[in-house]
């Protein structure tokens, strides 16, 4: 008994030793202070250990960015983690905050819902030795139109209107224009909490980016990851928006549709298809199928079509890049970032996103980013 006790003690001393060798492994300078993705209460994210291969994989990667894709990091890791035994802590503070992050190397890989800026490419050659960031796609996804408005279940919006409401010309809920689009909803005379996020976001810079593309005249800002428009209210990351909009009757905001919860409703959009599209993992397939690839060389980042009147269609949908050095990654993360990007882009990876409301990537253009992450060094 007593030599059981002390291997027993043995053991948890080298545990306690290698869980702080770990932690030294992660990029010079990082510290953090945000919360620990790997835990999801959905069973439908579950994975077969087997079918994920770990490699050499070992130790704690940090990593920062998008808050929209942060229920499929939380899935993913929950099953990468259970695999190969590393420890990744994705803060999910903003996409700005994940690429300062990466370009400072600060994260093993970033998050972002836009593709790096030409200097913000720039600013990774000096953390990525030889190499530089590249933008691998890894999840689609709606961005949803949430808004909490008693009594109105099916609502109804279009580019000129969601423009107005986001820049307070439309204020009131039973504005006329709101029931043009909505002749039979009992709209009530309440005026309207517009939400937008208060850090830098690529959601905020794709439902820009949308509206910029289809109603200039009624949106004449710049757009980017930081919110320009005048008046509203604002709250930190996608969770923070939902809660906001959640808890505040009248309110309205924008998020990923895996935000959209109890007390809660999405509003569809009038494209000018035959009839207006809701937000869902089908439709949001069905916009990022036509995205074309613009990035050079390895980089894989996407051009989408904001515009699209195709059936089916949702014209307000994201892609999130995961982004890391395709040379000159440091040698104690490399084999865990591999293995957990190769994990996220197999088909088993990207199955998990349709469970919790993400769209996968289309086969054409994860087939590349399998390549890619072969080739990263």
């Amino acid at each position: 008994m007593k030599l059981q006790r002390k291997n027993r003690l043995r053991a948890l001393s080298l545990g306690a030793v290698a869980v702080s060798g770990a932690l030294a492994l992660t990029a010079c300078g990082s510290n953090d202070n945000g919360s620990s993705s790997g835990s999801s209460s959905n069973p439908s994210t579950s994975a077969n250990a087997g079918s994920i291969k770990c490699d050499n994989a070992k130790g704690q990667l940090l990593a920062d960015g998008s808050s929209a894709q942060k229920n499929a990091i939380d899935a993913w890791v929950k099953n990468f983690s259970q695999a190969c035994g590393v420890q990744i802590n994705y803060k999910g503070s903003g996409s700005g905050a994940g690429v300062t992050a990466f370009t400072q190397g600060q994260v093993a890989f970033a998050g972002s819902d836009s593709a790096l800026k030409p200097e913000e490419v720039t600013a990774s050659k000096k953390v990525c030795s030889g190499g530089q960031g590249i933008d691998l796609p890894m999840v689609g996804g709606a961005i949803a139109i949430g808004y909490n408005v008693p009594g109105v279940d099916n609502l109804v919006l279009d580019a000129p209107t969601l423009a107005k409401i986001f820049d307070s010309k439309i204020t009131n809920w039973n504005d006329a224009a709101i029931k043009k689009l909505n002749p039979t909803a009992k709209l009530p005379n309440l005026k309207i909490q517009a939400f937008h996020r208060s850090d830098e976001s690529g959601t905020t810079d794709n439902l820009t980016k949308y509206l910029i593309a289809t109603t200039p005249d009624n949106w004449k800002y710049s757009g980017g990851k930081a919110w320009q428009a005048k008046g509203g209210q604002s709250a930190p990351q996608s969770a923070g928006v939902a809660q906001q909009v959640k808890q505040t009757s009248g309110a309205i905001g924008y998020f990923e549709l895996s935000y959209v919860s109890d007390g809660i409703k999405a509003a569809s959009i009038d494209t000018g298809a035959s009839k207006p599209v809701a937000p869902s993992t089908a439709s949001a397939t069905a916009d990022i199928a036509a995205a074309q690839v613009v990035g050079t060389g390895k980089d894989l980042s996407l051009k989408l079509d904001y515009k699209t009147k195709a059936e089916g269609a949702y014209p307000i949908s994201l892609v999130t890049y995961e982004i890391a050095c395709d040379k000159g990654n440091k040698a104690d993360t490399l084999p865990a970032t591999k293995a957990f990007l190769r994990y996220v882009a197999s088909e088993d990876g990207q199955k998990v996103l349709s469970t919790i409301n993400y769209a996968p990537i289309p086969d054409e253009i994860i087939a590349k980013v399998r390549t890619t992450i072969e080739g990263l060094s």
